[in-house]
């Protein structure tokens, strides 16, 4: 339990990383060869959520959170189930998604990200991995220890796509279903978080040498690990409120100027909601025209 707890050179995990990367960078630039660049704000939210996923894997935090404790090994969840996937969701766009889609079967998926499968998996894996049973057989099989974090990584995936919405998202998902989606979403973790503060016997025996070679008790490192949990949903629930609030103000602004331009006002508040501005003002523009041949004739 005393063993070096430096970085971990992962050849898979690196690989994986730097593939993602590469096919992002690619994309990227062939969008911006067209007219259609990416912001960079996007681009950096993207590298960023991989230099997340890739300390996740390969830092400190693998090696001590493994077998030595626990609150370490939450530290790495949430950063495989939460935060590398909001910032990875963050930089993408339909465009840069588009090629992924188009693989056979792929675009099949896609229904995974609608905000109900999407919250019933994410919900699953969360729970299913921290039964004592699944999480220890993690800790002592290295290839179901890849599965839980791959597993959580995809959930991950799939709660914030169903959010930010890279792709657009069902008619009646807007912002105050999500606000409500987002709470939900954080109850449920927190729900798991409280548990680890009030349980009143150690979940995860397997962590007991390396607590006693780090000095800390299995309950108090049990209780830290609940306790990082409830504030990181917290911090990230403000942020959701935040993101939400400065894109109902956006939409509506955006809404009505189409309006006043001569939109629908469906039309109006779908290219509001998902920023196609182009189709509105062109299909306003083709009204306009159509109303004037009319009134010539």
């Amino acid at each position: 339990m005393g063993g070096p707890v430096g970085w971990t050179f992962d050849p898979g995990a690196i690989c994986f990383v730097l593939a993602l990367a590469a096919a992002y960078a690619l994309r990227v630039s062939s969008l911006g060869r067209t007219g259609r660049a990416v912001p960079l704000a996007r681009q950096v939210s993207f590298y960023l959520g991989l230099v997340t996923l890739l300390a996740a894997f390969v830092s400190p935090l693998d090696a001590i959170g493994e077998n030595r404790v626990f609150y370490v090994h939450m530290v790495q969840h949430l950063l495989l189930i939460d935060l590398a996937p909001l910032l990875i969701v963050l930089g993408l766009t339909g465009p840069i998604l588009r090629p992924i889609l188009a693989l056979p079967g792929v675009g099949r998926l896609r229904v995974l990200a609608h905000p109900l499968p999407a919250l019933a998996i994410w919900a699953v894996v969360l729970y299913a991995w921290h039964v004592p049973g699944p999480y220890e057989a993690a800790l002592a099989h290295t290839p179901v220890h890849l599965l839980e974090h791959l597993s959580f990584f995809a959930a991950g995936l799939l709660i914030w796509a169903a959010v930010l919405e890279p792709l657009p998202g069902p008619a009646w998902f807007g912002n105050g279903a999500k606000a409500v989606y987002v709470l939900a979403v954080r109850a449920l973790a927190g729900a798991l978080g409280v548990l680890f503060l009030i349980a009143g016997q150690p979940l995860y025996p397997d962590y007991a040498p390396g607590e006693r070679f780090w000095h800390i008790s299995p309950l108090t490192d049990q209780r830290i690990g609940g306790a990082i949990m409830s504030i990181e949903g917290a911090l990230v629930t403000l942020f959701a409120f935040a993101w939400l609030f400065l894109r109902w103000l956006r939409e509506a602004e955006m809404r009505q100027s189409l309006i006043d331009e001569g939109a629908l006002p469906v039309r109006a508040g779908r290219a509001a909601r998902y920023g196609g501005l182009a189709t509105a003002t062109s299909s306003s523009s083709a009204r306009a025209a159509s109303s004037s041949a009319r009134s010539r004739s």
